[in-house]
């Protein structure tokens, strides 16, 4: 997926009401076929695809971004797969092994148990679990709100601002700002400077565009929030840059805590589907859900990465409503529930996000009573 289709899915999201309940069985789309390739083993499931852009030789997968959902091109590998192979999936499986010893002499939290990023008072959302309604839908963004803003055990500090060649003549000048760290929806001059940021990753300069993204980030400057999600997704896979996944991650928290900060004053005001800046909130909620699941820059936390998808797939987005169903399916970070799982990936192909292999989700077993 490229960087522009990226922005139009933050777009979607902010734009697009919640979805009906999902057919009683899967519907067949009249084009062409789409065919998806896996490389499976017993335990574990990856997706095949090709990067849209050249990359390094000497570079490794996991440098590359899971499915960016906006912009960005690059490949992302399923929910199941291990991303490092058979060294990860044996450290993986210790680690399993003595999580369970600890729970059997209750020892400490349970799998399912509480964590340090996601606060005690988040508010009630009720029903199911799963928004279909305008009002569904506002109580879980009410709930995102409070996740981001209190949940994250070190909380959104602000990062050191990024450097970049000011006199590079591929980067245009950017004016002073006052704003303040809530006024994070894009001015168009931001918007115009994000689409030249990607047109540059695009072309394969990804120094410039990340220069760029860096630039309209600096919560001293421009503090645009979608431009924080991007520039910690650079810095989180060495797009023309460092690698530095710990800064990664504050951009990344500083994005949905001055997004969630705009939403907050959209509730207040009686907005049930979402203000302006929704679609960064679910952008960077999904991808701090990445980081506390494959330990970037932050410890592992399967608890806060359950709800942090959970909270981002009631809100819109088709990737995280995949995501939770695998931590559902596989007890990550909750406990096992075969029919909360089948509940979000109804709705994920509800909504055209459509996996291989998911017919059992349409048995009758997994329809409300």
């Amino acid at each position: 997926m490229t960087l522009k289709d990226l922005l139009k899915k933050k777009d979607k999201i902010r734009d697009e009401g919640t979805t009906q309940t999902a057919p009683k069985g899967p519907t067949l789309s009249p084009d062409v076929p789409e065919f998806q390739f896996y490389r499976t083993t017993t335990s574990t499931q990856e997706t095949i695809e090709p990067p849209s852009f050249p990359g390094d030789p000497t570079r490794e997968t996991p440098l590359l971004s899971p499915k960016l959902r906006t912009k960005f091109g690059s490949f992302r590998r399923s929910s199941n797969a291990s991303p490092q192979g058979t060294a990860f999936d044996a450290e993986d499986g210790k680690a399993k092994q003595h999580e369970k010893l600890v729970e059997r002499l209750h020892f400490g939290r349970s799998r399912s148990g509480s964590s340090a990023n996601v606060p005690d008072n988040l508010p009630e959302v009720g029903g199911d679990g799963v928004a279909r309604t305008e009002e569904e839908e506002a109580k879980w963004e009410t709930r995102a709100t409070v996740l981001v803003t209190e949940g994250l055990q070190h909380g959104p500090s602000q990062p050191a601002t990024p450097s970049y060649e000011s006199g590079s003549p591929l980067l245009p000048r950017l004016p002073p700002s006052s704003r303040s760290r809530s006024g994070t929806v894009g001015a168009p001059a931001d918007e115009q400077n994000i689409h030249e940021a990607i047109r540059l990753h695009e072309k394969g300069d990804l120094e410039a565009s990340t220069a760029l993204f860096g630039r309209l980030a600096d919560p001293n400057g421009a503090n645009n929030a979608l431009a924080q999600v991007l520039y910690g997704l650079a810095l989180r896979h060495a797009w023309g840059c460092e690698s530095n996944q710990e800064q990664a991650v504050q951009y990344l928290s500083m994005a949905a805590s001055n997004s969630a900060e705009v939403e907050k004053l959209a509730l207040g005001a009686g907005m049930k589907k979402g203000g302006a800046a929704k679609g960064e909130l679910v952008l960077a909620m999904y991808e701090l859900a990445n980081c506390f699941r494959n330990g970037w820059g932050i410890k592992k936390d399967p608890a806060a990465a359950k709800h942090y998808y959970e909270t981002a797939a009631n809100l819109g987005d088709t990737d995280a409503m995949n995501e939770v169903a695998w931590c559902y399916t596989e007890g990550f970070g909750t406990k096992k529930d075969k029919f909360k799982a089948a509940q979000f990936l109804r709705l994920a192909e509800s909504k055209g996000n459509k996996t291989l292999g998911n017919t059992w989700i349409w048995k009758d077993k997994y329809d409300p009573k």
